[in-house]
């Protein structure tokens, strides 16, 4: 069984769809930890109470970028992770942090990379009027919420939305490609060719694009 480490900033509440998935069985992985950059970040407290192993390297503490990520990757490594999964970590990586964990390394992104990198996703989705938004969990790669997409939830916009009920309808969405996406990689169905990743999907139906109906 492959073991990951979860990376969060705040509440953590894609860490707590994958702690979910992996207690229903869904998900076949061990969470060796979860590891926040501050001390009073939510997801700490609930990763606790389900007996995961927290650490915190609060990145005021550094200097620099790079002495951070240094720590971080040290913390990281004593639990000789098979995977690094970001969800809702809120700092910007070096190319020497990225590059340390290539090809296992992901992100959560609220929107369809490459459209809307960065933050406000949701402002600038309604902002531009786009019909279609949604979320993307890829490999990360130094280019900042760029990266080999591993799967997409695409939603509708509707013409009453602000970015309250368009965020919570992405959200909704990531909680569930998020374990989708590990999964495949702790069952070794995900390939990395010439900068794009192809899914064995013969055990599997679901497809890498997964579009709900309008509710």
């Amino acid at each position: 069984m492959k073991s990951i480490v979860i990376l969060i900033s705040g509440r953590g509440s894609n860490m707590e769809s994958l702690l979910t998935a992996v207690a229903s069985g869904a998900l076949p992985v061990r969470i060796a930890g979860v590891l926040s950059n501050r001390p009073a970040a939510q997801g700490l407290e609930t990763a606790a109470r389900q007996g995961v192993p927290t650490c915190v390297v609060d990145h005021q503490q550094f200097a620099s970028r790079e002495a951070f990520d240094a720590a971080m990757a040290e913390a990281i490594d004593r639990f000789s992770p098979d995977l690094v999964v970001l969800a809702g970590f809120m700092r910007i990586l070096t190319d020497g942090f990225v590059r340390r964990y290539t090809g296992r390394l992901v992100n959560i992104h609220p929107s369809l990379l490459p459209s809307f990198p960065g933050l406000h996703t949701h402002r600038q989705a309604l902002e531009e009027g786009v019909r279609i938004h949604g979320c993307t969990v890829h490999f990360v790669t130094p280019a900042l919420d760029h990266g080999p997409v591993i799967v997409q939830a695409a939603v509708p916009v509707l013409d009453d939305d602000d970015e309250a009920s368009l965020a919570a309808r992405v959200l909704a969405q990531e909680h569930r490609v998020y374990p989708l996406a590990v999964r495949w990689f702790a069952e070794d169905r995900l390939r990395l060719v010439d900068g794009r990743v192809l899914l064995d999907a013969a055990q599997d139906a679901t497809g890498v694009l997964i579009a709900p109906q309008a509710s």
